[in-house]
């Protein structure tokens, strides 16, 4: 499949419905911790700015997503839309994770992304901190993948 009838909806410009269902659809893909999955939502040629690294195109968010998923285990997302305006959403997150001598880790951020026309992300820009936490300070306790819906959000948690 050509990227020219690749499409994801909902398509820009967006409401905040549709914008809420970006959001969610984003954090249950990334949940999944299955990059190939995660991929597809970006285009051919995707720029994204995660840290500082800036994978390049769909075969470099993949290895980027493999290489991440094999350091940050039980990983588990949450995403809320902050703003969005026309193909533009921006969302703040936090995810927890531990590496493999088991320290815990809770990972604050804010996205921003572009969409084109076909409701697949052009741009993703990501800054984010770690912030070292204990087991018993977790927050996030769904089992693996995507979050239940009556599981608090980030706003309902305090962060």
């Amino acid at each position: 499949m050509t990227e020219d009838n690749e499409s994801r909806p909902p398509f820009p410009p967006f409401t905040r419905e549709t914008a809420l269902q970006k959001v969610r659809m984003a954090e249950d893909a990334w949940n999944s911790r299955d990059p190939a999955r995660v991929s597809l939502a970006y285009t051919q040629n995707s720029q994204w700015r995660n840290r500082s690294e800036f994978p390049l195109g769909r075969q470099q968010i993949v290895e980027f997503l493999t290489s991440k998923w094999s350091r940050e285990l039980e990983y588990r997302l949450i995403k809320e839309l902050w703003a969005f305006d026309g193909h533009h959403i921006a969302v703040r997150f936090a995810y927890e994770w531990h590496d493999t001598a088991g320290n815990w880790f809770r990972s604050y951020g804010n996205e921003n992304w572009e969409f084109s026309e076909n409701g697949l992300m052009d741009r993703r820009f990501a800054s984010i901190n770690d912030l070292p936490i204990k087991e018993s300070e977790r927050k996030f306790h769904w089992p693996q993948g995507r979050r239940p819906d009556d599981h608090p959000g980030l706003t309902e948690l305090g962060l």
